[in-house]
């Protein structure tokens, strides 16, 4: 928490840009930590990660067959015990290697049969290669992959399912991995049903299926969510982070307590709004209450005395996510050590009329190189969003066909930029403005 929060002015309907830096401001990175190999998919390793013994740690066998010591014919043992010359024993593959093998003879190599006496013994098969078996063959040595102190993963690896397995092959039961803040998502609403098709006066639960995507997308660790009405104890108990009626995902007491609670509704100053009530009655300080935006304007970041946040989206959909994009993306980005996301330039394929201190945000597709408004972009509305590859930030003074604005990606848009599709020392071609031909448009994306 920055020092003297409490006592700190409101910053009231800050800018788009003023809210998304205050945002990225109060947010402090989390601290690295060791947790637990189960817990780490997607995570980053904060330090270098070494063998702790050899890889692997004994010597074994790459087949099935028998260890064997010298040359054949071979007088078999037990399996396991040491070996002199012109002993063997029955092996499998991965299994310990005898002391004093030196090699493993395949199984379809080897057959036994009774020698002059009439004991067994093993011998070459009809089916063995010359020279079989060689010295080492088939012998998976200790220490082959790694030796003592090799660097396995280099600190900033991201931990995918490949590198958990090493890590848990080298005998590792956690792992340091940079800090990422833990975030619980507390849903409300008493209208809201979170199955079948709404009756007049109720809406359905998008939110369990929005918000946890973009928490994971945005640097966030997701653990827990909850769903409550509007009554303001309802509030108080969720608010104080108590996790025992949390309905979906890890348990907080597994992964300790929320760094960041985010909230859906209640953002407003109506009867059942009581975010604004509740941040001031636990001491805390608003970052932002309020952004000059359409749609998402009652967004809310507050931050509390012990160092947790509040992030307050409003109710309807697309507004939240852009609440989401004003305030939620870049404070999970400060906490997670990483830059908050950075619009590209796109020239507008939509003419917007001034609207004087109020950003727009509009979901967009790209059509032949154009951001182009996709429609359906009512604050409640999702089918605009549904099909957008990113969401264009219209200036309050608007903007002219073919102006250029900035636009922010989504995580299920396609890429906004993408490498020019020319072939190394090759220079566009050019087409006179009186020209006949054709024009080629294989450049662009429709």
């Amino acid at each position: 928490m920055t020092e003297g929060a409490a006592s700190a002015p409101h910053s009231l309907h800050l800018s788009w840009s003023e809210a998304r830096a205050a945002a990225a401001a109060a947010g402090g990175h989390i601290p690295p930590a060791r947790v637990p190999l189960a817990r780490c998919g997607g995570r980053t390793l904060s330090e270098d990660l070494g063998a702790l013994t050899a890889m692997p740690h004994y010597s074994s066998s790459a087949m099935d067959g028998w260890a064997v010591s010298g040359s054949g014919p071979w007088i078999l043992v037990d399996a396991g015990e040491p070996l002199s010359a012109h002993q063997a024993s029955p092996i499998v593959t991965g299994g310990a290697l005898p002391r004093g093998a030196r090699s493993v003879l395949r199984r379809e190599h080897g057959e036994i049969a009774p020698d002059e006496d009439g004991l067994p013994h093993l011998r070459l098969s009809a089916a063995a290669p010359p020279g079989a078996p060689s010295g080492g063959a088939d012998v998976r040595p200790a220490g082959e992959e790694a030796q003592p102190g090799d660097v396995l993963l280099a600190a900033g690896t991201e931990l995918g399912p490949a590198q958990l397995a090493l890590a848990a092959l080298a005998g590792y039961d956690e792992l340091p991995v940079e800090g990422r803040p833990l975030v619980r998502v507390v849903r409300t609403g008493g209208e809201v049903v979170e199955s079948g098709a709404p009756a007049p006066g109720q809406v359905r639960d998008v939110f369990s299926f929005l918000v946890p995507p973009l928490v994971a997308a945005f640097g966030g660790i997701l653990v827990g969510q909850r769903k409550i009405g509007d009554d303001g104890t309802e509030w108080r108990a969720a608010l104080a982070d108590d996790a025992t009626a949390d309905d979906g995902a890890a348990s907080v007491s597994a992964e300790g307590p929320a760094d960041v609670v985010i909230t859906t509704g209640g953002t407003g100053r109506g009867e059942s709004d009581h975010l604004r009530a509740i941040v001031e009655e636990l001491g805390g300080r608003f970052v932002v209450d309020g952004v000059s935006m359409r749609p998402g304007h009652p967004t809310v970041l507050a931050e509390l005395p012990d160092g947790r946040f509040f992030v307050g989206l409003p109710g309807n959909p697309l507004a939240a996510i852009m609440g989401f994009l004003a305030v939620g993306e870049p404070l999970l980005a400060a906490m997670s050590g990483r830059e908050p996301l950075t619009a590209v330039e796109l020239p507008s394929g939509a003419v917007f009329e001034p609207e004087l201190k109020r950003t727009r945000l509009v979901p967009f597709r790209r059509v032949y190189g154009m951001a182009s408004p996709a429609g359906a972009s009512g604050s409640g509305m999702l089918r605009g969003l549904a099909r957008a590859d990113g969401i264009m930030v219209v200036p309050p003074h608007g903007v002219q066909l073919g102006d250029p604005i900035e636009a922010f990606p989504l995580p299920w848009g396609r890429p906004l930029s993408e490498p020019t599709k020319t072939k190394p020392g090759s220079k566009p071609k050019r087409r006179s403005v009186g020209s006949k031909e054709p024009v080629d448009w294989s450049g662009l994306d429709a």
